[in-house]
């Protein structure tokens, strides 16, 4: 396989690795109650995690399938090297939880270790690489929605069914023996803060936001409903639901959840309401297309929902607050818009051929975003970019591939 990477002068290179080597060690290790314990050959190192390598910064990697013929890779954003897996043919969708790969087929779900994931501690955080390996198949179709924690895997069916998985299961390798929840649900089961948050009805009137405990048993009802559910996002302030009025966060705050309306604050017709979110991991600043031409961004922190009037869209997507919206329109250009103002403030030239615009399909060009670029997959020209969202949107690197990467996931965040 040739792989050519062609590389800005100004690229963004790894971090000085050893320096925040020991600044990460120091915020981890240090004791305030006296000097340190006397350290033996058998102590385990905090964050210690067995098979993995322990760095100084993100170990971003680039998830790339071509349906058509079933190729798939892993792209080292570190090193530029691409990575061959075992092909995956009838893939229909790829999402992710940051570490795992789900290529979704009629057939089952295929699982990948992408080898490379964080670990958020509070007030540090933990990187790691290892090997990329294949896990194994998870029966539920192409239409499953995964959802992931620490602990556990939730995988929800089309049909409203859902199953977990342990999560130790997937690090050892394998997919485990799943365990069913009762019921049916309207929207995905997602764990969070050691429950399982969704949205549960009997299909005659709007599903209600329901916590569920880990073995699937009403624990909280939270007497809130959400009309037409569709879409979802996880951020650091709680889970958000899409509805047809605008969104539903349930979140917890010391033991007590609470669920909370955040509207529209206007008739959004349901061509231009926002089913399908997008965002940096870890941010609360939300993207959605809002129709053909125009941008729903919606801040989780204020609770506040901005229609930003672009071209005609085909992906979005922002790494959050201070940050601009990137826009890929129709004619193949990038466009960045300063969300308060709504002001077009970049532009680049034409890096994809004209498209037409997004239809909220799995397939197609899109834009994964992290602290410092964004990445931006070409299918007909066999090529990602890297994009340097702080300046000017400039096209950091270029990754020539040997395969069409029609879809295209980010792990190690």
């Amino acid at each position: 396989m040739n792989l050519s990477l062609r590389r800005n002068p100004t690229a963004r290179t790894p971090a000085v690795l050893v320096a925040l080597a020991l600044l990460t060690t120091a915020g981890c290790a240090g004791n305030d109650d006296g000097p340190p314990a006397a350290t033996t050959a058998s102590a385990t190192p905090h964050g210690y995690v067995a098979g993995a390598q322990e760095s100084a910064e993100q170990q971003s990697r680039l998830l790339l399938s071509d349906p058509g013929t079933g190729q798939t890779r892993v792209l080292d954003l570190i090193t530029g090297k691409t990575h061959r897996t075992a092909l995956r043919p009838g893939t229909a969708r790829l999402t992710t939880d940051g570490r795992f790969g789900y290529f979704h087929a009629a057939d089952g779900t295929h699982v990948l270790d992408g080898g490379a994931w964080m670990v958020d501690h509070g007030d540090h955080v933990h990187y790691y690489r290892a090997a990329i390996r294949d896990v194994g198949r998870m029966s539920a179709g192409a239409g499953a929605r995964v959802r992931s924690d620490t602990a556990l895997t939730a995988v929800t069916g089309e049909d409203g069914r859902a199953v977990l998985h342990a999560r130790a299961d997937l690090e050892k390798g394998g997919v485990g023996t799943p365990r069913t929840l009762p019921g049916t649900y309207a929207a995905p089961v997602v764990p969070y803060a050691e429950h399982l948050l969704t949205l549960a009805g009997d299909g005659t009137s709007a599903p209600e936001a329901v916590v569920l405990d880990r073995a699937g048993g009403r624990s909280v009802s939270l007497r809130v409903t959400c009309e037409d559910p569709a879409g979802d996002a996880v951020t650091r302030r709680g889970v958000v639901f899409g509805c047809a009025d605008g969104a539903l966060l349930v979140r917890e705050d010391d033991g007590r959840f609470t669920a909370e309306r955040i509207p529209y604050g206007r008739d959004v017709p349901a061509r231009e309401r926002a089913v399908s979110f997008r965002h940096r991991a870890g941010s609360d600043t939300l993207t959605a297309p809002a129709g053909d031409r125009a941008v729903w961004v919606l801040d989780v922190t204020d609770r506040t929902w901005r229609r930003v009037e672009t071209g005609p869209v085909v992906a979005a997507n922002t790494a959050g607050e201070g940050a601009p919206l990137l826009v890929l329109e129709t004619d193949g250009t990038l466009h960045g818009y300063d969300v308060a103002t709504g002001a077009r403030t970049a532009r680049t030239e034409r890096l994809l051929a004209p498209r037409r615009a997004a239809d909220n399909g799995a397939s197609g060009p899109v834009l994964e975003v992290d602290r410092s670029r964004a990445y931006l997959n070409d299918p007909a020209g066999r090529r990602v970019y890297e994009i340097d969202y702080n300046d000017g949107l400039r096209v950091a690197r270029t990754f020539d591939l040997d395969l069409e990467p029609r879809l295209m996931v980010e792990t190690g965040r």
